[in-house]
């Protein structure tokens, strides 16, 4: 019996070595080498250091949005979970794993049993007992043609990818605290000019109310001063309300409320952002964690085909216990009382309706669609990337025109003021470049924010906003957890 195991034990450990996973050949990237050139893109420059790995302490220049990033990256409840689910899937690995290794058990039992007169065969009652101390391995699965170990691969793959995900999430996490932190100083500063504006509104009306009561200023003039005012009162209610809702806003993303001790924030004017160096296309494949995470579940489809074809095969386990038995307690470790057991199962398939054959075409399907989606999560980062860089080159030439146009509209605000003044011109002149003056600023406010936003989603579209500082590596550990046998 002892050589038939042995011999049994070496098969074993040399067909364990069988995989019928397919070899993984990595998908060409379907984008351009080089990211468009043109008109509204500025010229590539080579980048000492790659923006995944600039820590957004160095990206962010505002110390209150690096405080308020610190905080929702401690606080928030999408990045709880998915690093919850990093240890879920792990756990899964580890379920997944063990299967490659017998699962031995000790067991012991004792029972007595008392028969009646009428049933026992010497025609009196008699008391039986039985007691028994047995360790086992129980259907315990030869891995020979490796169903077993392609579904440990494809859970460690869907692991990596977990990993990949939290990556990304904390990425997004960093560049939508950004954003909402630069929207909501935009509408305070939005709210400033507004309240300001109607502040001017209001004695520009308050002037005409009394130019009107001696006869200097019309009914009409009186009329339009208070257009002014009214919808500077309307833009203050809706600057008003649009400032508490991205306080709201803000602490749903930092998972709890807003630090009274916050800094003074900078204003949009300031020098709030790092430079970014694009770098080139094929980088977005080892930075991006969303192609990453595409890539694993491409792994993952790719190992769930092996398992796939090997149910197509013979499938062998083993139940084998050895221990003692004994009528008495007392003479349960004694000599004579071992027993064991031994029982091989070997499970062929024959006849299952196509099953199988559609089990496997539908592990290659889903291969296939992962492939897809592999391939579409390059072609959308690579469209992030350039639609930023579009965004940078054209945002920088819109800015610099608003400014133009904002003195252009004060210097018309304080000639026709002063021509109104002293008479020269009409009312309804001085009334226009009011209203000018106040929406070329408004505009000045919503595209600097336009701007600041475009260069942090470009952050985010680089993968950037892992590290924190930048002398770290934006790598992730490609190690499968550690196996716990107990």
């Amino acid at each position: 019996m002892s050589k038939s195991l042995l011999s049994l034990a070496i098969t074993a450990a040399v067909l364990s070595g069988c995989s019928l996973i397919p070899d993984y050949q990595q998908p060409q990237a379907p984008v351009a080498a080089q990211y468009p050139q043109g008109p509204a893109y500025s010229p590539a420059e080579a980048a000492n250091q790659a923006a995944a790995e600039q820590g957004w302490r160095q990206f962010f220049h505002d110390p209150a949005l690096q405080q308020l990033i610190q905080t929702a990256l401690v606080n928030n409840r999408d990045l709880r979970v998915a690093a919850l689910n990093i240890d879920a899937y792990a756990a899964q690995y580890q379920i997944q794993r063990a299967d490659l290794f017998p699962a031995v058990s000790a067991n012991g039992s004792g029972s007595r049993q008392r028969t009646p007169a009428r049933l026992s065969q010497t025609g009196e009652a008699a008391i039986s007992s039985q007691y028994s101390a047995t360790l086992g391995v129980s259907a315990y699965e030869l891995d020979l043609f490796g169903r077993v170990r392609s579904l440990s691969e494809q859970a460690l793959q869907t692991y990596f990818s977990s990993e990949e995900a939290r990556r990304s999430t904390q990425i997004s996490l960093v560049a939508s605290v950004a954003n909402a932190y630069l929207t909501w100083q935009a509408d305070k500063e939005l709210l400033k000019l507004t309240q300001d504006t109607l502040a001017a509104y209001e004695e520009s009306y308050r002037l005409t109310s009394r130019s009107n009561e001696v006869g200097v200023a019309s009914a009409l003039d009186l009329s339009q001063a208070r257009t002014s005012v009214e919808n500077a009162r309307v833009q203050l209610a809706r600057y008003t309300r649009q400032v508490a809702q991205d306080e709201n806003s803000l602490t749903l993303l930092l998972g709890t409320a807003i630090p009274a001790n916050l800094p003074s924030p900078q204003p949009l004017s300031a020098d709030l952002l790092s430079e970014l160096p694009a770098g080139l296309p094929s980088e977005l494949l080892q930075r991006r964690p969303d192609i990453l995470a595409a890539e694993h579940n491409l792994k993952a489809a790719n190992a769930s085909i092996g398992a796939a074809r090997a149910a197509f095969f013979p499938s062998i386990s083993l139940t084998a216990n050895a221990g003692t038995l004994s009528p008495d307690m007392g003479g349960l470790f004694k000599g004579g009382s071992g027993t064991w057991s031994f029982a091989p199962q070997i499970n062929i398939p024959i006849f299952n309706a196509g099953s199988l054959r559609a089990s496997l075409d539908y592990s290659k399907i889903q291969k296939d669609i992962n492939v897809a989606q592999y391939e579409k999560s390059i072609q959308t980062a690579f469209q992030e990337v350039s639609d930023g860089l579009a965004a940078r080159q054209t945002y920088n030439q819109q800015l610099q025109a608003q400014h133009d146009f904002v003195t252009a509209n004060q210097d018309y605000y304080r000639l026709a003021e002063r021509r109104y003044r002293i008479g020269v011109d009409s009312n309804l002149t001085f009334l226009d470049a009011q209203r000018s003056l106040f929406s070329a600023q408004q505009a000045l406010i919503t595209d600097r924010l336009a701007q600041l936003t475009s260069e942090v989603n470009l952050y985010k579209a680089l993968g950037g906003g892992w590290n924190e500082q930048s002398s770290q590596k934006a790598e992730v550990s490609k190690e499968a957890p550690p196996l716990k046998l107990f």
